[in-house]
């Protein structure tokens, strides 16, 4: 959970305005040193993270739904050598979802599709 603008606000003219040093700003209002030191850098609040993914690369995962199209999560899973929750948050970040299509699921025989 991220705090509001308006104690950042008001911690960073703790310390610019009033004289308050950093680590005692840190202590009295009850937040890190690191977080206070990217506060007087950049007051503002971010919504996303900016770090490229680690595990799964977009490139890669995109290339084998082109290859294995009918795939279950828990196959791409074992390629990629990590967990399910992990591939679906890559598609999720691709902005591709899951099978709605019985016609195209594997579990079922062709006649039942």
């Amino acid at each position: 959970m991220t705090y509001s603008a308006d104690f950042r606000a008001q911690v960073i003219k703790s310390v610019e305005k009033q004289g308050m040093s950093i680590r005692q700003a840190c202590a009295f209002y009850d937040i890190s040193k690191a977080t206070l030191q990217n506060w007087l850098k950049d007051p503002s609040i971010k919504l996303t993270r900016n770090k490229p993914p680690s595990k799964i690369p977009n490139e890669a995962l995109l290339i084998d739904i082109e290859q294995y199209p009918d795939d279950y999560m828990y196959e791409r899973a074992q390629r990629f050598d990590c967990s399910k929750s992990g591939i679906k948050a890559a598609l999720k970040r691709l902005g591709i979802s899951q099978k709605k299509d019985l016609s195209a699921s594997k579990s079922l025989p062709p006649k039942e599709s």
